[in-house]
C-alpha cells in the first residue's frame, strides 16, 4: 500500500489560483495511474485529472484549460480560475497500471488513497 499526503488546499476567492500537492511514499511501479479526484458535499466523487508514468494526462471537461496536472517528486494539481462549483475535498490516488489511465477518470482500480484536502472557492 502506497501511502498518500496532501497539501496545498484552502480557501480563496473565485478567479484565485491554489497548488495541490500530493507526496506518495516509496513505490516500484513501472507503470502506473495518478490522478486527482473530488467530492463536494452532497455530490459523488469525481474525477479531476489523471496522469500515467509516460506522462499522458486526461482532465474533465470542467478542469480542460484551467487545471494542469504533473508529476515530478510529488504528484501535483494546479488550479487556476477557480469556481465556486470546485468547492470540494481533493484526493489523490494511485494504481499499479497505466493502462487507460489516459482514457478514463474512472476511481475503480484505485488502491491507494490520500486523506483529502479541502479546496474553498468563494464568489
Amino acid at each position: 500500500q502506497v501511502q498518500l499526503v496532501e497539501s496545498g488546499g484552502g480557501s480563496v476567492q473565485a478567479g484565485g489560483s491554489l497548488k495541490l500537492s500530493c507526496a506518495a511514499s516509496t513505490y516500484t511501479y513501472r507503470s502506473y495511474c495518478m490522478g486527482w479526484f473530488r467530492q463536494a458535499q452532497g455530490k459523488e466523487r469525481e474525477g479531476v485529472a489523471t496522469i500515467d508514468s509516460a506522462g499522458h494526462v486526461l482532465y474533465s471537461d470542467s478542469a480542460k484549460g484551467r487545471f494542469t496536472i504533473s508529476k515530478d517528486d510529488a504528484l501535483s494539481l494546479q488550479m487556476s480560475d477557480l469556481k465556486p462549483e470546485d468547492t470540494a475535498i481533493y484526493t489523490c490516488a494511485i494504481r499499479n497500471y497505466g493502462l487507460l489511465c489516459a482514457a478514463s477518470l474512472s476511481s475503480t482500480y484505485f488502491g491507494s488513497w490520500g486523506q483529502g484536502t479541502q479546496v474553498t472557492v468563494s464568489s
